[in-house]
């Protein structure tokens, strides 16, 4: 035997009746639109009726309305509970009505029967009458079916069953709780609130973020990074909160919370990103086995709207550095014109189009594992149009001509983000060119003399003469040949597109560099 969770609710009566009772007692779970609910109920009232003075009997019911139709229904003289609210039938772990539940006085369960059996009934009463030292009474059972199957509870229903686990005790979440008055437009009041990039968001109501959590095994409470600039700390809750705020299904949370931490390191510098007056902002790409599953889009506008997976992703990850970190416009962050990627910028690299190992497998991950890379991109991208190269080197030079024009055509860059279309790739991997390979390249074509970069009355940027001493460069130095990238390991190259079309798009970087976390993923 068990002890059942004790309550006290009101009767029809709006007398308080407490659980347990201090005499055995008959526990009856019921809503009055289940069929079979009807069909136990003369039995309900019968057991008060014939055994009440030694046996309690207590009718629970699901539904307020519903309770008073059961009254009169039946003409109850028994307790007939109000737990609308539904706190008993969940604190029971009720699924289905009617659950008839015999206890001792102490309130330890002794019998229990779902639905309707009329062996079961029969049975109870015989018990009944022993514990009230009394006959079974007078009870026309064949009119009773031999057994009838019972009705969902109302705890199991859409929207109820989230809202019941997100206020009972024990809950995960712990985040605090904004009430909105009942005459309050909710969206307004994200609005008023701060909570938004300017776009409507999601009421994070404790139901959908619960449902949220659900999308991960880590513990709500899990630290997962402390957010800059205000240090705050992104707990697994706070996380799925803006999650829910972005428009995510649950199956996006591990993206999100591995985005996350990639962009919270001291290699990615998301402090920088957000603060920039040059406007950089997160790219997030995807690689692995995840992208199919939760519906990523590597192909046609891949970079653009109409996915929900890459546009609500990369809005969370934007959401999380606002609301958990700080970064505001007119705050800490001072992007001067801004870019369209401060509102979302996440893609999954289309592995299946590429002749060469995935993104993530580069930087150290096995091909099976999912993984997010972020990438600090600036405003851009910078479209390459060349649909007339037809070898690797000709494509290469063509490339390499776009991305000499990165920031300035005279300035060197730190890394960029190259987003390789498929007929590019396609042109570049018939020649049996690496990614290593035409990176290689790239890093070499952008090489460019001093004469070339050096500040004059035709563009005031560049390297001053200045530098090289008063007389400014030798002869010997004009010839010096000054690479746009420190290496070809800062140029970053993924596949991403439809197959019509040949245009390569390219995110200037920033200070910072790409970082990248394996997703942990729910089996």
């Amino acid at each position: 035997m068990s002890d059942l969770p004790d309550f006290a609710l009101l009767d029809q009566r709006s007398e308080e009746r407490a659980f347990p009772t201090g005499r055995p007692t008959l526990l009856a779970f019921v809503k009055e639109d289940c069929p079979t609910c009807g069909t136990s109920m003369p039995l309900i009232e019968g057991a008060h009726r014939a055994f009440g003075g030694a046996v309690e009997v207590l009718a629970i019911g699901q539904e307020a309305e519903g309770n008073a139709i059961l009254v009169d229904r039946h003409d109850l003289t028994l307790p007939l509970l109000d737990d609308s609210e539904l706190d008993v039938s969940y604190r029971y772990d009720l699924e289905t009505v009617p659950t008839v539940i015999l206890t001792d006085a102490d309130g330890a369960e002794v019998d229990r029967f779902i639905g309707f059996g009329r062996e079961d009934w029969r049975a109870l009463y015989g018990r009944l009458a022993d514990l009230a030292e009394t006959d079974a009474g007078e009870v026309d059972w064949e009119r009773y079916p031999v057994s009838q199957p019972g009705c969902g509870s109302r705890t199991l229903e859409p929207g109820i069953a989230e809202r019941l686990a997100a206020e009972a005790e024990g809950s995960p979440l712990r985040a605090r709780r904004i009430e909105v008055g009942s005459a309050d437009d909710v969206d307004e009041f994200m609005f008023d609130q701060g909570f938004t990039d300017g776009l409507p968001v999601v009421a994070p109501s404790p139901e959908r973020v619960l449902r949220m959590l659900g999308g991960t095994r880590r513990d709500a409470q899990e630290v997962v990074a402390i957010v800059p600039p205000n240090m705050g700390e992104a707990t697994v809750e706070k996380i799925a909160i803006n999650a829910v705020l972005a428009g995510c299904k649950p199956e996006y949370l591990p993206v999100v919370i591995a985005a996350v931490e990639a962009v919270c390191t001291e290699q990615f510098n998301a402090h920088g990103v957000m603060a920039t007056t040059m406007g950089a902002s997160p790219a997030v790409i995807v690689n692995g086995p995840i992208r199919d599953r939760i519906g990523m889009n590597s192909g046609l506008g891949a970079l653009g709207q109409g996915n929900r997976a890459n546009a609500t992703i990369g809005r969370a990850v934007r959401l999380v550095l606002r609301n958990v970190g700080g970064a505001k416009p007119g705050g800490t962050e001072r992007s001067m014109l801004g870019s369209p990627a401060k509102f979302t910028l996440a893609f999954a690299e289309r592995e299946e189009h590429s002749p060469w190992e995935p993104f993530h497998v580069t930087h150290g991950y096995e091909a099976a594992e999912s993984v997010v890379s972020v990438f600090p991109a600036s405003p851009g991208p910078l479209v390459c149009v060349d649909q007339t190269s037809r070898t690797a080197e000709a494509l290469a030079g063509s490339l390499a001509m776009s991305v000499q024009a990165i920031g300035h055509p005279r300035s060197r860059s730190g890394e960029i983000l190259m987003v390789l279309c498929p007929e590019h790739v396609d042109t570049i991997g018939r020649d049996g060119w690496t990614r290593a390979d035409l990176q290689r390249r790239l890093w070499e074509l952008t090489h460019r003399p001093v004469r070339e970069l050096l500040i004059d009355d035709r563009a005031g940027a560049g390297i001053p003469p200045e530098s090289f001493g008063p007389d400014g460069p030798s002869e010997e130095q004009l010839d010096e040949l000054i690479p746009k990238f420190q290496s070809p390991d800062n140029i970053h190259i993924v596949i991403a597109g439809s197959g019509a079309g040949k245009f390569t798009s390219i995110f200037p970087g920033w200070a910072s560099g790409l970082d990248s976390r394996k997703i942990e993923e729910v089996a």
